[in-house]
């Protein structure tokens, strides 16, 4: 469980852009995305990265793009930051609505498809953040260990 879940504002000016490449905007390139941010803090460090924690990141950076997609009307920001000891993931949707949790079964007891993405984004970060944002929408940010 992450050491917190907070709803909190984000002051950004409506329409700024971001300079640079192209948004990372599928599950695939969020990956790609996370894996060379992830390398480049290992070769600057000269350290050996962890396998297993680079794929809890990559897992929750999909978890968070596809259900940006499903639920939130597509992504609208990703960033990738690797600093201290995690890596934190922000993704941002244009949906007021907060994830929740859906149950595994419906009214007569049948398994339902999906439901997993956001329990897995909160077992495998150590903080989890959603923040609304000025022009609508909402940010999703999480924390996941590197170490």
């Amino acid at each position: 469980m992450p050491e917190e879940n907070i709803i909190e504002p984000v002051f950004e000016p409506p329409g700024t852009r971001r300079a640079g490449p192209p948004l990372p905007s599928r599950p695939a390139e969020v990956r790609e995305a996370v894996t060379r941010a992830v390398s480049e803090r290992c070769r600057a460090t000269h350290t050996a990265c962890d396998t297993d924690a680079l794929a809890d990141a990559l897992l929750v950076a999909s978890e968070l793009t596809t259900n940006a997609i499903l639920h939130g009307g597509g992504v609208t920001d990703f960033r990738v930051d690797v600093s201290g000891p995690g890596v934190r993931l922000s993704v941002s949707d244009r949906s007021d609505e907060l994830p929740v949790v859906v149950q595994r079964t419906d009214q007569r007891g049948r398994s339902r498809p999906g439901g997993h993405g956001w329990p897995i984004v909160c077992r495998l970060s150590r903080d989890v953040r959603v923040s609304d944002l000025p022009a609508g929408g909402k940010c999703i940010t999480a924390v996941v260990p590197l170490a």
